[in-house]
C-alpha cells in the first residue's frame, strides 16, 4: 500500500499547533519585510506629508514676502507722511517683530475694542507702567491687530525716545510723535486715533510698592487737544505691565551720569546682565472704556483750567476704578 506523506510534514493539530508557535513568538512582519510596528500607515504618512508641503509652502510665502519688501524699499514705492510714519516698514517688519511678544508671551486679552470710533479722530488715554514702555507698544497692536477698521494708533511719546539712535528711526516709522499739544491737535483733526500716557515716567518708574496706583495726570493738556478738535476721549486700563519688570529700586548716581530719569533695579536687572532685560510673561489684559464726548464743550473751555482738571480727573478716576475691577477678577499675575 502507498505509504501518504504530508504536504507540511506534521498532521493534524500538531502541525497547527507549530505554525501558530511560530507566529506567536516571531514578531508580526508587513510584506516590505519590516516589522509591522515600523511601518508608516497611509494617514501617517499623509500627515507627515502635509506637514512637510505646509512648512514649505510658508517658507516660499516668506520668501515671496521678502523679496517684494526689499523690491518696494529699493524702489522707493512706499509712502511716508509728515510725521514720518511709514505704514509699509510698520506692517511688514514691526508690528510682526511685536506679535509674538502679544499673542505667546503675554498672552494679552483685549476688550473694549467697539469703543473706539471705526474713522475719525479718537484719543486714547491709558496707564502706563513696567519700567520700559512696552504697554504702549502691546496697546498699539491691540489696536491694529483686533479693531475692526484695523487702525493704526499714533502714540504721543516722550522727548527722549526720540534721541535715542535707532529707537528714534524706529518710532518716527512706527507713526509716533513728541507728546505736545500741537502735534496732538494735528493728528487728531488729521482723523487719527492718538494714544497718550499721561502719568509718563512717574507711571514706567514708580516702585513695585505703588504698582496700579496711578500718578499725576498733568495738566490736562491732552484733554485740552481733545477739545480743540472735537475727538472723543478713550479710557484705556492695562493689567499685566506692573509685573514685567517689578521695580524694587534704583541707582541715582547711575542714572544722573547717564542722563536717564531713573536706572531700575529688579530682581533680575541688572545682577544678570542682558538676561534680566527679558520681562516676566505677566498675564495682561486691556480694556477700552467707553467714549467721553467732548464735542459739547464751548471754544474757551480748551483754555478753562477748571474745565480742564475736572475732565482729566474724570478719566483718572475711570481708569483707576477699572484696574481695581480687572484686578479683582484677576487670580494670578502670570496665570491670569
Amino acid at each position: 500500500m502507498a505509504k501518504v506523506i504530508p504536504i507540511h510534514g506534521v498532521t493534524g493539530t500538531r502541525g497547527a499547533g507549530a505554525r501558530r508557535s511560530r507566529s506567536e513568538q516571531g514578531e508580526s512582519r508587513h510584506p516590505s519585510g519590516k516589522p509591522r510596528s515600523a511601518v508608516i500607515t497611509a494617514p501617517e504618512f499623509a500627515s507627515e506629508t502635509s506637514a512637510v508641503e505646509t512648512a514649505r509652502n510658508a517658507l516660499a510665502e516668506q520668501i515671496v514676502n521678502t523679496a517684494e519688501f526689499l523690491r518696494r524699499r529699493l524702489s522707493g514705492d512706499y509712502h511716508v507722511d509728515d510725521f514720518g510714519y511709514d505704514p509699509h516698514f510698520t506692517e511688514n517688519v514691526w508690528l510682526p517683530a511685536l506679535r509674538p511678544l502679544f499673542d505667546k508671551w503675554f498672552r494679552v486679552e483685549v476688550s473694549g475694542l467697539e469703543n473706539i470710533p471705526s474713522t475719525g479722530g479718537a484719543l486714547v488715554v491709558a496707564n502706563h507702567a513696567g519700567v520700559f514702555p512696552i504697554d504702549g507698544l502691546m496697546t498699539s497692536v491691540a489696536v491694529h491687530d483686533h479693531h475692526p477698521a484695523h487702525r493704526p494708533l499714533r502714540m504721543l511719546a516722550a522727548d527722549m525716545a526720540f534721541e535715542m539712535p535707532v529707537v528714534g528711526d524706529i518710532v518716527r516709522k512706527a507713526g509716533h510723535t513728541l507728546a505736545c499739544n500741537p502735534d496732538a491737535v494735528r493728528l487728531l483733526g488729521d482723523g487719527e486715533a492718538v494714544a497718550v500716557f499721561p502719568e509718563g515716567f512717574k507711571g514706567i518708574g514708580k516702585p513695585f510698592s505703588e504698582r496700579y496706583k496711578l500718578q499725576r495726570f498733568g495738566r490736562g493738556g491732552f484733554v485740552s487737544a481733545a477739545m480743540r478738535t472735537g475727538a472723543p476721549i478713550i479710557p484705556c486700563s492695562i493689567v499685566g505691565s506692573e509685573e514685567i519688570y517689578p521695580k524694587i529700586g534704583e541707582l541715582g548716581m547711575l542714572a544722573r551720569l547717564l542722563n536717564l530719569p531713573y536706572f531700575p533695579v529688579t530682581p533680575l536687572f541688572p545682577h544678570f546682565g542682558l538676561l534680566g532685560l527679558v520681562p516676566l510673561p505677566s498675564k495682561w489684559y486691556i480694556e477700552f472704556g467707553k467714549p467721553i464726548v467732548t464735542e459739547g464743550y464751548d471754544a474757551s473751555a480748551a483754555d478753562d483750567p477748571m474745565e480742564l482738571f475736572e475732565v482729566t480727573d474724570h478719566v483718572r478716576e475711570t481708569i483707576q476704578q477699572t484696574l481695581y475691577r480687572l484686578l479683582a477678577k484677576r487670580r494670578n499675575a502670570f496665570l491670569g
